[in-house]
Formats: structure tokens, C-alpha cells, sequence
């Protein structure tokens, strides 16, 4: 089980504040999917816990990318310091071992100074690249590319996502088919060494990671209710000036549809409608869909997290129960 060697008097649960075992800080990991409710209770319990939050997602660095990102309010915020949020323009790249340095550092910055570190989103590549550290993947082989730059061409990115199920169904369940150059480079990956890209992320770490972290996962009950409320959700961003903000981007003539941050989803579908390839219906559809989708990618990373503590999206007294599980699994190791 999970120990700590520090106390944070700042818990309590029936009057006892939570105890720690291990010579190691404190961390804790808040997962879950899209639209669960993960915003509003890091900022509980960084109230109750002493503790600051650093974002893990990949599309809150960029700023000027606030409705169509769920982009928590500075008074949703609540005083509470939010990390690696609104640090890159969007022509920039954030790469999953930029996040990993940079979460690293704020960690250890936030444990020196007698906090909690509270990391919470639903990049799952980036709770992996913390937990497990950075893969050393196989060096780009030009004829490969070549190949697969021509099989792209004359087949599709459609097929190629197919042939990436084949030999690696979990990096297939986690890359979209609109993102052929990360199909492609694990499809690389599998020809240069006959090893799928996911057996690589999934290999022991070399270094430990310096805490012991506690993991939390929150969910709806069931999918179908997720999906009505990511519904719900993209409608309320539409009327909120969703289409204005990516219509901001489109007009700077500097970004395209290649870049990681117009590839966000919902962006991307604004995106083509902006550009005439699709009527705003069809826009509505394929945002909403494509957000399923994501959330399905997370859910199929959250199966792994056998460790984690599961609550519900929703349930009454969220924040009691969630501190009292943590407790008790604190005193417990």
C-alpha cells in the first residue's frame, strides 16, 4: 500500500490527521475522463490538503484556448495556484518530455515548500511518462519513413491506423486516425525493431519516481451518462463563443490544422468548419463524437490504474469520502 514520511495536518478524518511511512514526499495523481469533474475537485482538495495543482493536459498550456479546453476560471480557480496552464501560444509544440521536466521541477518545487503536489487532467501519456519515465524509442529510419510517407499517400490514414491495430492494438485505442504522424511513427517503431511503441512505455522504469503517490480516479457511473453530459458540454462552449475563440486562431494566419494545438479536439472540428469543409451540424457531430472517442482512449489507460481509489462523478459528499479513503489507505500501509 501507499505510505508517506511527512504528515499534512491539514487532512483530517475523524479528528486524526492522515500519517505517512515512507521517507518519500507526497503526491497525489486525480485521473479521470473528459467532462468528470476532475477541475472542481483538485481545487477541494487542494483547500483541504494544503496543496497546489499541476495540470496534465495537453491542450491547457496553450494560451487563448479557454472555452473549447474546459479551461478552469481564475474564480474557479479559488486562489489555488494552477501550474503549467497558459504557458505556450499556440503555434508551439509541448512534447510529453517537456511536461515530464517541467512537472518534475514544480513537484519538487511544491514539496520543498510544505505542500502537496496535486497533479490532475486526462493526458494519460503524460501520468505514464511521470510514473514510468520516457521510453528510449528506436532512432528514425528515413527508408521506413519514406515507405510510409508513400503507403500514407496511396492508401490512406485510415488504413494505416488498421495496420496499426494489427500489431498494436493498444497505441491504435490510443491514437486517433486523424493523427497520422503518430500512427505512423509507432508503425515505425514496430518495423525498425519488431517491438510495439506501447511495449516500450509499458517496460519498468529505469529511475523511480522520487513520491509516493496516491492515484484517484473519478468517473461517471456509466459511459452513456458521460456522453450526454460531453453533449451537453460542447453545446454549452458553442454558446459560451467557442466558434469566436478558434475563429481568433484561424484569423492569425500562422497556424494551420497540423499543429498540436489546433489537432485538440473540438479545435479541430471548429477548425474545418471555419474552412468550409463541413457545415456547422456536421461540426457538432464529429466535436462530440471525437470527444467519446477521447474519452474511450482514457478509459482504456484508467483500466490499468489498479492501484487508484474510484469515486463517482457526482456522489454526495464527494470530498468526505474521498478524504476519508485516503486516510484510511494511509494508515493502513
Amino acid at each position: 500500500m501507499l505510505g508517506f514520511a511527512i504528515a499534512l495536518p491539514s487532512l483530517r478524518t475523524n479528528s486524526n490527521p492522515i500519517t505517512f511511512v515512507q521517507n518519500l514526499p507526497p503526491a497525489l495523481f486525480l485521473m479521470g475522463p473528459t467532462a468528470s469533474g476532475k477541475s472542481a475537485l483538485a481545487v477541494q482538495l487542494a483547500h483541504a490538503l494544503n496543496g497546489e495543482i499541476i495540470s496534465v493536459d495537453s491542450a491547457l498550456v496553450f494560451k487563448g484556448m479557454d472555452i473549447g479546453t474546459a479551461k478552469p476560471t481564475l474564480e474557479e480557480r479559488q486562489g489555488i495556484a494552477h501550474h503549467l496552464i497558459d504557458i505556450l501560444d499556440p503555434s508551439e509544440s509541448f512534447s510529453t518530455g517537456q511536461f515530464r521536466n517541467k512537472a518534475l521541477a514544480l513537484m519538487a518545487n511544491i514539496s520543498q515548500r510544505g505542500k502537496l503536489p496535486i497533479l490532475v487532467g486526462g493526458t494519460m501519456l503524460y501520468f505514464n511518462a511521470l510514473s514510468h519515465g520516457l521510453a528510449v524509442l528506436p532512432e528514425a529510419n528515413p527508408d521506413i519513413r519514406a515507405q510510409l510517407d508513400q503507403d500514407l499517400l496511396d492508401l490512406g490514414k485510415d488504413a494505416l491506423h488498421q495496420r496499426l491495430a494489427l500489431v498494436d492494438p493498444e497505441a491504435a485505442a490510443r491514437i486517433h486516425p486523424n493523427d497520422p504522424q503518430r500512427v505512423q511513427r509507432a508503425l515505425e517503431v514496430y518495423a525498425i525493431s519488431g517491438k510495439s511503441l506501447s511495449s516500450f512505455f509499458t517496460a519498468e522504469p529505469a529511475i523511480a519516481l522520487p513520491y509516493r503517490v496516491l492515484k484517484i480516479i473519478i468517473a461517471p457511473p456509466d459511459r452513456k451518462l458521460l456522453h450526454g453530459v460531453i453533449a451537453e458540454r460542447f453545446m454549452a462552449m458553442l454558446e459560451q463563443g467557442f466558434i469566436a475563440e478558434v475563429e481568433a486562431l484561424y484569423q492569425r494566419g500562422d497556424l494551420n490544422e497540423t499543429m498540436p494545438a489546433i489537432r485538440a479536439v473540438g479545435y479541430r472540428q471548429v477548425w474545418s468548419y471555419l474552412q468550409g469543409e463541413i457545415d456547422q451540424a456536421t461540426m457538432i457531430d464529429t466535436a462530440i463524437i471525437a470527444t467519446r472517442q477521447l474519452a474511450k482512449r482514457q478509459f482504456t489507460w484508467l483500466r490499468k490504474e489498479t492501484d487508484a481509489l474510484c469515486f463517482t462523478t457526482g456522489q454526495s459528499d464527494l470530498l468526505a469520502e474521498v478524504l476519508a479513503d485516503l486516510a484510511k489507505t494511509t494508515q493502513e500501509a
